[in-house]
């Protein structure tokens, strides 16, 4: 059985992060949307193929990372079926996934050291959607 494709991409700003999370969860299998490099470029550049990657089912979930994580979580959440949830601690984590199904974490880059946002991703990738009444408000939004 073939593991599941994440998504992952980030702008300048997250591209140090970027690199550490594939490092980290190397035995996981990514699909990088960019950046490549610290180069200047602009976040929907990559954050909404990966987010279009997710919706469409080529990917089964998704992390974006940019500066403030604001950015790719308006744009993630603009691709229609995408729950992006933008998560500063792992309690959001945790709670994104278990309440809000969230597809695509949101990192901010500029806010979060290493470490800690590796916390995050750990959190939000072992955590699984509870369903029950959490599921009839997803249907609401989400028909």
């Amino acid at each position: 059985m073939n593991k599941p494709v994440l998504a992952i991409a980030s702008d300048h700003a997250g591209f140090e992060l970027k690199a550490a999370i594939i490092a980290t969860f190397g035995d996981l299998e990514w699909q990088d949307f960019g950046v490549h490099s610290p180069q200047t470029v602009d976040y929907p550049d990559t954050g909404y193929p990966a987010a279009r990657a997710v919706a469409s089912g080529n990917c089964s979930k998704g992390i974006l990372i940019c500066g403030s994580g604001i950015g790719m979580s308006i744009i993630a959440n603009r691709v229609s079926g995408i729950r992006a949830a933008l998560c500063v601690n792992t309690e959001f984590a945790r709670l994104s996934r278990q309440h809000n199904d969230a597809n695509i974490l949101v990192l901010p880059g500029r806010f979060i050291a290493i470490p800690y946002a590796l916390e995050i991703v750990k959190t939000w990738l072992e955590t699984s959607f509870e369903g029950g009444r959490h599921q009839s408000r997803l249907d609401k939004i989400d028909p």
